[in-house]
């Protein structure tokens, strides 16, 4: 699912982006406030649900090689997040709706999690 087509789907503003990035294939995404939990399970080429606004995420964000973030519950970024997502070309989208209801808004429409297993005790299993 293209960029431009989550963008309307979940009434997102897109705070950062090029008409380019738009274009952006979006196949999974991972859903998160927690940033340490974002380092140990996001994957390259997801999109981050999240609703930490931090220039922080869009670091680790840029890191990770994350394709976008979505800012969750209507939260705006803060501006030296805005301005360091630029610098690091970086999409920003904020909805209104709730992490729940946009994960599942985008498991709808068939984004799928970018990690395939659960950690259940000392092992994981695939799920």
């Amino acid at each position: 699912m293209k960029l431009a087509e989550i963008i309307d789907m979940l009434d997102a503003e897109l705070i950062v982006g090029t008409p380019d990035q738009l274009q952006i294939d979006i196949k999974t995404a991972f859903g998160a406030d927690l940033m340490s939990d974002v380092l140990c399970d996001a994957r390259s080429g997801c999109l981050l649900i999240t609703g930490l606004t931090t220039p922080q995420g869009v670091r680790i964000a840029y890191a990770l090689d994350i394709a976008g973030i979505v800012f969750c519950r209507g939260k705006r970024p803060q501006p030296q997040s805005i301005e360091i997502a630029r610098e690091l070309g970086i999409p920003l989208l904020r909805t209104q709706y709730i992490m729940f209801e946009t994960c599942g808004r985008l498991f709808g429409e068939g984004i799928i999690g970018c990690i395939r297993e659960i950690c259940a005790g000392d092992s994981f299993r695939e799920i």
